[in-house]
């Protein structure tokens, strides 16, 4: 029954002029405005998801009862010992692991399924049926609040979401539209753009969402999230051009696109890009791990005493976290005008690690800022890798590329979401911080690894240069 829907959003457009050879087609509209309107759903549901469920929570085990103000009720040094903040601490942490464990575990197989998928057919049905999905999910989430039905039933909608791939089949979609439309010298850069449009995105709904609530609770804030989600929908199924020049029919129900992603890695061109790409891989998880992990407590602990953070203030801390992206493009663009993409990124990895060590010793709203604050290079890592990654590869195999990636990062959530939502209530005793300064510390794994093969790279091209030069005098 899904093979006519399926056919029909494979099915490729309007014939265009073909293009010169040599030359790439830029598609207009670009892909960024799809991008925007996912990350502006996304942006307004996490931070209200985790407020809603500590309200919720709360309210049924009569922690609500107590005032939970600015100044009042969380204030009390007595309060780190109160065993029922702590249990609904606990409770929120235990939601959030159960909700985004369902959701990434579903996505962790369709986003492979899918984006290797869309190396055949195009990527605007990689595009649509996950923004489609976030739409679902975010409707199931307003009928919760509207019926007050049980909180089970937000797994049940991350589930399906992740059944179309979720959020990371669009990132997986955007970057490689991204790698399809552009030059192999300028992708660094253009892909930090794409991430940057992410970072503003999330700032807008953090901010607006926050004072949102403040003003007029859940629902409303979850309607633009709705909307947003379906503009996404819309935007790619109808405005989008395709990015795929040589289309082609393909199986979606098949084992051979998990094959094509476990070829990278067992049978590339050359013997260094197996185990380059191997080990950007890790680099990536462990970042993207972090990053994640960081993101999923970054709310529960602003709750949480000494800070007592309201929700305006949770708005304005989850737009500092996403100010990052904009700052860490401006960063990358200057700092590539002396260093090598390698040494910006290890940069970047220095920022984040600064940050994280801060916000786990913040006990004030001035240090937390603070820590945000070192953070404005820690996302200049990522855009380096990825298009170090999609370098290694043909054009032709951008699309199971990505696939990959976008699996390492359904992987990155799952680990994450386990790791740090399960690290946090166990060390709320003695660090509430302790995960951040964790974190901090996994990062130094992928600083060595960049390091490392800068700077074999660099040997390897010494060697190779010095033997050009003295093969001359050989002969």
């Amino acid at each position: 029954s899904l093979r006519p829907a399926m056919a029909a959003m494979a099915a490729p457009p309007p014939a265009e002029p073909p293009v010169p050879p040599g030359r790439r087609r830029l598609s207009l509209p670009a892909v960024e405005p799809l991008l925007f309107l996912a990350t502006v759903s996304l942006g307004l549901q996490g931070p209200l998801a985790t407020q809603y469920l500590w309200d919720r929570l709360g309210a049924e085990h009569g922690y609500s009862d107590r005032n939970r103000t600015d100044s009042s009720g969380c204030g009390d040094g007595n309060a780190t010992a109160d065993p029922l903040r702590q249990e609904v601490e606990a409770l929120v942490s235990h939601w959030n692991l159960y909700i985004n464990l369902g959701g990434f575990f579903v996505s962790l197989f369709s986003v492979t399924l899918l984006g290797a998928w869309s190396d055949s057919v195009g990527r605007r049905p990689a595009l649509i049926l996950p923004a489609a999905g976030m739409a679902l999910q975010t409707a199931i989430y307003l009928l919760v609040m509207y019926l007050e039905l049980h909180v089970a039933f937000f797994l049940l909608g991350r589930i399906l979401s992740g059944l179309t791939g979720d959020y990371n089949l669009i990132l997986a979609g955007c970057f490689s539209y991204v790698a399809d439309t552009s030059e192999r010298r300028a992708r660094t850069f253009r892909v930090a753009i794409l991430e940057a449009c992410l970072g503003l995105a999330g700032m807008v709904a953090s901010i607006g969402g926050g004072q949102w609530r403040k003003a007029q609770g859940y629902i409303n804030p979850f309607w633009l999230a709705f909307a947003a989600s379906l503009a996404a929908t819309l935007y790619a199924a109808f405005f989008l051009r395709e990015s795929v020049k040589q289309r082609k029919a393909a199986k979606l129900f098949t084992l051979s696109h998990y094959k094509a992603v476990f070829r990278l890695y067992t049978a590339p061109e050359h013997l260094s890009s197996r185990w380059k790409l191997a080990l950007y891989s890790l680099a990536f998880f462990l970042i993207v791990t972090v990053h994640f992990g960081a993101k999923d407590i970054y709310v529960v602990y602003e709750l949480g005493f000494p800070l007592c953070w309201a929700s305006d203030l949770i708005g304005y801390g989850s737009a500092a976290s996403y100010l990052a992206y904009l700052s860490s493009l401006a960063g990358l663009r200057l700092l590539q005008l002396c260093l090598e993409d390698t040494w910006v990124a290890e940069i970047g990895l220095i920022s984040n690690i600064a940050g994280l060590v801060v916000m786990s010793l913040a006990t004030t709203t001035p240090l937390m800022f603070t820590g945000y604050g070192i953070l404005f290079l820690s996302m200049a890592a990522t855009p380096v890798i990825r298009s170090k990654l999609s370098k290694l590869v043909s054009e032709t195999e951008q699309g199971a590329l990505f696939a990959s990636v976008a699996c390492v990062e359904g992987l990155c959530s799952l680990v994450s979401t386990g790791v740090f939502n399960s690290l946090y209530p166990a060390t709320l005793h003695f660090m509430r911080g302790f995960p951040f300064l964790f974190g901090a510390i996994i990062l130094l794994i992928p600083a060595a690894i960049l390091g490392w093969i800068q700077i074999w790279d660099s040997k390897h091209d010494y060697n190779h240069f010095q033997e050009a030069s003295l093969s001359p005098t050989k002969d």
